[in-house]
């Protein structure tokens, strides 16, 4: 392949380093905070596994593979939302009790929050990895790709949900988090699916221009 038909892989614009290593400082403190007296242990980790997991990845994979500032800080935001929803179960949270009364709402929707995160942030990963490690382009391929990402994501949690049911009974209610909804599943791709769309459309246009393309 000539160098003109080569595809041109986007350079990133990444945190300062400052900048990010309080992002990993931030995110880090957080997970260790929350591990000191979780309300239930095989919750808490069932929840933060991902951070767990995904902190020393991004840390590996920086010399090679920076991510944008954007990115940074919504990986970021999602792990804390992850934490927090360990530390206390997502059904129990203080800060969805007080979004419950504030609103009126019928139950506390951290889970929702929690879901609406899982396709708000992956979506913007799915499309710098897309954009930085593939010779796709933006366009509707694009756009497809990243939502379909982030439903087959969501779809993967929620089978992780039920083998958790399956494997530890009653002692993975807390994790379930349906909160006696029957259409819980149903709810939380649902909500996935509207992070993903709301995070493209707010984002994209700056993700562009940090990732050298806008």
């Amino acid at each position: 392949m000539s160098s003109a038909t080569m595809p041109v892989t986007p350079i990133a614009r990444p945190p300062t380093r400052r900048e990010a290593w309080l992002l990993v400082a931030l995110v880090a403190g957080a997970l260790l905070a929350s591990a000191i007296a979780p309300k239930d242990r095989l919750t808490w980790l069932m929840e933060v596994v991902w951070v767990i997991v995904g902190l020393p990845l991004v840390l590996w994979a920086w010399p090679g593979l920076p991510l944008t500032r954007l990115l940074c800080w919504l990986l970021a935001a999602h792990a804390l939302v992850l934490i927090y929803g360990g530390a206390y179960t997502y059904a129990e949270t203080p800060l969805g009790f007080w979004l419950r009364d504030t609103f009126d709402l019928t139950r506390n929707p951290w889970d929702r929050i929690g879901h609406f995160m899982q396709g708000f942030v992956p979506a913007i990963l799915a499309r710098e990895l897309l954009l930085r490690c593939t010779p796709l382009h933006r366009g509707g391929w694009l756009v497809y790709l990243v939502l379909a990402s982030a439903l087959s994501f969501s779809a993967l949690f929620e089978l992780i949900e039920w083998w958790a049911a399956l494997a530890f009974g009653s002692d993975a209610d807390a994790f379930l988090a349906t909160q006696g909804d029957a259409w819980d599943t149903q709810w939380d791709m649902f909500t996935c699916l509207c992070g993903a769309i709301v995070s493209l459309l707010l984002w994209s246009r700056l993700h562009d221009r940090q990732l050298g393309t806008g």
